[in-house]
């Protein structure tokens, strides 16, 4: 299977090209062939050990035990002793493997703490929105550039980057079915792809707002679009055309989603409100007053009871719909909450991203907390925009103001990889501040687009400042961490200043 097969190398064409040229240059009198030979080698076992990271999810494994018949032994069964087929295969992934729960951190198959990639794409920008493909092959992505990029969900690897709107993406929703992509950006534009991403239709619409969010309903024959002009529409699916809008909202409708199984969507919005709709009517249903800030996301949980909604006032809410009533507030995020994801398969279990990039697990329902599970404190530099669960429920993919989209996996047995359990632990020492001189290397410290500052706060978990008139880098965090920094400025003004000397003697001054 091509799974297991080696991304790194282009099949057996390469190999045969190769031995050809050796022929021809020994055929060639006084040609110097053995260095180039000697590399020619040392490329290929290169090639032939480049193995690139990747999450399969068609493990061996997963693969033997499906394949496995096992007897149930079960006195209440009819027919004793006869081979019984695995449970269906979604079931398989709640098995956990031997020894899965013992002295993990995070022994939970839900909680994807391990950085299994990051993306880096040239001249890169924010990423607003992503989405999987049906099936989870691909992901894709759309950045404030208005351009699809398509990232291999297995390899990681870039496989494509086409521009689809004139300004910056906001949203993407796939229909139940699969058939199609509904992709909206900042200019009030409507797109339709195909699932081979070849464009079908645009509308353009919300008087030129951007448009936030957009849904599908239960059959796939309408969808509903939000939008900075403060309105909700309801559109035919297969006339393109608008059938109802939706007013209420005193201010920019930030997010929107249809029911899972009803004919009933809910809106969140900058007045502060989420509102229920029903869509056949236009009339708002209800009215929820929960948050004292901007409501960023909802959603809704795919057993049709629950909602969650998250805001500006860093906090989420859970709300069961039968009784109208919140079950639960969430505080944990220390900025204003950006993206939230539901777990396919596990019901309770849901992800959150903030402005300041940590990303939190939560499992609310029966046995849930209103703590967060898990946190990954520095998972981006900045806002996570947008988060979307793999279909299988092993991955989660995160898109960020940063630039980059990353891959979250499971950690292995035993790891608390990205947990930052030394940065908890330091929680109780007092915070000091320091500061370093810099004298002329003031932009090399800060970095181009400040790169270097914030990805050195980021691994130092101290907060970083740059006075350029005195010329020092104010530092605030722990003792021990404030060493770290000044350990690592050193070092980098060491070598600036080495580079300089080096560049002096080289180039004599006339």
């Amino acid at each position: 299977m091509s799974y297991y097969g080696n991304p790194g190398r282009g099949g057996g064409g390469g190999g045969h090209h190769h031995h050809h040229h050796h022929r021809d240059r020994d055929t060639t009198p006084n040609t110097p062939i053995n260095n180039t030979s000697e590399e020619d080698a040392a490329q290929d076992a290169a090639e032939r050990n480049l193995f690139r990271r990747c999450i399969d999810y068609h493990t061996p494994a997963t693969i033997d035990i499906t394949n496995r018949l096992y007897t149930k032994a079960c006195r209440t069964s009819h027919v004793r002793n006869l081979p019984y087929l695995q449970p269906h295969s979604s079931y398989l992934r709640h098995m956990g493997m031997p020894l899965g729960t013992v002295g993990a951190p995070n022994p939970s198959m839900a909680y994807v703490t391990y950085l299994a990639h990051v993306t880096r794409a040239k001249n890169s920008t924010p990423v607003t929105c992503l989405s999987w493909t049906p099936g989870g092959r691909r992901l894709l992505t759309g950045n404030q550039e208005g351009e699809f990029t398509l990232w291999d969900g297995i390899t990681f690897s870039f496989e494509l980057i086409m521009s689809a709107h004139d300004t910056s993406f906001r949203s993407m929703a796939w229909s139940h079915n699969r058939n199609y992509l509904l992709t909206s950006d900042a200019g009030g534009n409507i797109k339709y792809w195909s699932p081979s991403i070849a464009p079908v239709q645009s509308i353009d619409s919300h008087a030129g707002n951007a448009i936030h969010a957009m849904s599908f309903s239960p059959n796939d024959t309408k969808f509903v679009s939000c939008g900075d002009d403060a309105t909700l529409r309801i559109w035919d699916w297969a006339t393109h055309s608008e059938e109802r809008v939706l007013e209420g909202h005193g201010w920019d409708v930030k997010t929107c989603q249809w029911h899972p199984r009803s004919s009933l969507i809910g809106s969140g919005s900058k007045d502060n409100l989420i509102k229920l709709w029903d869509p056949r009517t236009g009339n708002c249903l209800s009215t929820l007053y929960g948050h004292k800030n901007t409501v960023t996301k909802i959603a809704w949980n795919d057993n049709g009871n629950w909602l969650v909604t998250a805001s500006r006032d860093q906090l989420i809410k859970l709300y069961d719909i039968r009784a109208m009533k919140e079950l639960v507030s969430l505080k944990g995020h220390h900025k204003e909450v950006t993206s939230i994801a539901w777990h396919p398969l596990f019901e309770s279990v849901l992800a959150s991203g903030g402005m300041d990039g940590t990303l939190l697990f939560w499992n609310l329902g029966g046995k849930g907390s209103d703590e967060p599970v898990t946190r990954v404190p520095y998972a981006h530099d900045m806002a996570i925009w947008d988060m979307q669960w793999h279909p299988a429920g092993h991955m989660l993919a995160t898109g960020s103001n940063d630039r980059q989209t990353k891959f979250w996996a499971r950690n292995r047995l035993g790891s608390s990889a990205g947990l930052q359990q030394d940065a908890m632990d330091e929680k109780d020492d007092e915070v000091q501040t320091a500061e370093i001189e810099l004298g002329n290397h003031v932009g090399i410290v800060i970095g181009r687009r400040g790169a270097t500052i914030i990805s050195m706060q980021r691994a130092t978990g101290t907060k970083m400042y740059v006075d350029q008139v005195r010329r020092v880098l104010l530092i605030q965090g722990t003792e021990r961490q404030i060493d770290t920094v000044k350990k690592r400025v050193g070092a980098l003004l060491d070598r600036v200043t080495n580079e300089e000397r080096r560049d002096n003697n080289t180039f004599p001054s006339m």
